[in-house]
């Protein structure tokens, strides 16, 4: 009897606070506690459809969760200024939708909000969004340009995911996050510009950017996250300022065309394959702040010569310069106590200059390493 009871109650509660569905056309819509409307269906096979600002003397504020998602014939829609957020996959798969107008009264574009428009060429986000959900582009392949203003202050993870005609991008001075996966796979990209503002760039932010030849990063970033500018094989150069205290494992790896880069004094730990396959890298400077060279940090960087390390470097890590066959010379100071098996494996041409009585020397003899040894 007790159970019979507490099923009811549980059914009771439901009814209750369960939201009724209303028609309006060929909309479909419930109504909040603060007598706003949200739409949450569109089911019409029509083109081109106008959101209504008003139903039945209620305010449309909200797009709703998969609202117009897989409307295939849909290729333009007028959304009204009452609206103030677009939920979540609200037009994801609309194929055939080329354009849209965002309107400024629209504060927040949930996640995957256009994900998967493939004929989506061009959008404005309005002044008044703060955020860019994740996945909110992904896959818009036909995306070439896109403004973002500057009141939005994070561009989400997978934001412009895969949008593989993009070409340019201007990232607002209000912007401090670039997220997870942001630019994945956008490989029309050719360059981009960030604000000021950032202070993270995000795990496989620009990853596979197969076009960006350039980028300047400001002195307000302090973190490039894992794998960042992962197969930019484009990149040339690159400026990394002295706010960056942390370079993430594989931040530029398979950067093949990247000639040179200046570590700067901030960063103390050279992580995993950081510089892994950048086979145009024929210098770098490691900064006295320096203390550890990760694993396979500049494996097969086989255009590099000649390497200095610093008095501060106290580790070389397994299989850092692996590979490195165009390596002549470098030098390892007496603060070095710990270099990993296949540090400088198929190094074939490479002499150490090491010093008398170092873990450097005793390294050298141990592995048959060429090696000659300068005063303390």
């Amino acid at each position: 009897m007790k159970k019979v009871l507490l099923l009811l109650l549980i059914c009771f509660a439901h009814n209750l606070f369960a939201q009724k569905v209303f028609t309006y056309g060929d909309f479909s819509y419930t109504i909040n506690k603060n007598k706003k409307i949200t739409i949450t269906m569109y089911s019409s096979g029509l083109s081109s459809v106008d959101i209504p600002s008003v139903i039945d003397g209620k305010i449309v504020t909200t797009i709703g969760e998969y609202a117009f998602s897989d409307c295939d014939s849909l290729t333009s829609i007028t959304i009204p200024n009452s609206v103030t957020t677009i939920g979540d996959s609200a037009f994801s798969s609309c194929d055939s939708l080329t354009s849209i107008a965002i309107p400024d009264s629209v504060i927040s574009i949930g996640s995957e909000a256009f994900y998967g428009c493939d004929s989506l060429r061009s959008i404005t986000i309005p002044n008044s969004a703060t955020a860019i959900g994740d996945d909110a582009f992904r896959n818009c392949d036909s995306l070439t340009s896109i403004t973002i203003p500057n009141s939005v202050t994070t561009i989400g993870e997978y934001a412009f995911y895969d949008c593989d005609s993009l070409t340019s991008i201007t990232i607002p001075n209000s912007v401090t996050t670039i997220r997870e996966y942001a630019f994945y796979d956008c490989d029309s990209l050719t360059s981009i510009t960030i604000p000021n503002s950032v202070t993270t760039i995000g795990e496989y932010a620009f990853r596979n950017c197969d076009s960006l030849t350039s980028i300047t990063i400001p002195n307000s970033v302090t973190t490039i996250g894992y794998g960042a500018f992962y197969s930019c094989d484009a990149l040339t150069s690159i400026t990394i300022p002295n706010s960056v205290t942390t370079i993430g494992e594989y931040a530029f790896y398979y950067c093949k065309s990247l000639t040179s880069i200046t570590i700067p004094n901030s960063v103390a730990t050279i992580g995993s394959k950081v510089f892994s396959y950048c086979t145009s890298l024929t210098s770098i400077t490691i900064p006295d702040s320096v203390t550890t060279i990760g694993e396979y940090a500049f494996f097969a960087c086989n255009s590099l010569i000649s390497i200095i390390i610093p008095s501060s470097v106290t580790t070389i890590g397994y299989g850092a310069f692996y590979s490195c066959d165009a390596l002549t010379s470098i030098i390892i100071p007496s603060s070095v106590t710990t270099i990993g098996k296949f540090a400088f494996y198929d190094c074939n041409s490479l002499t150490i200059q090491c010093n008398s009585g170092s873990y450097a020397k005793k390294y050298c003899k141990r592995n048959k390493i060429k090696y000659f040894v300068t005063p303390d």
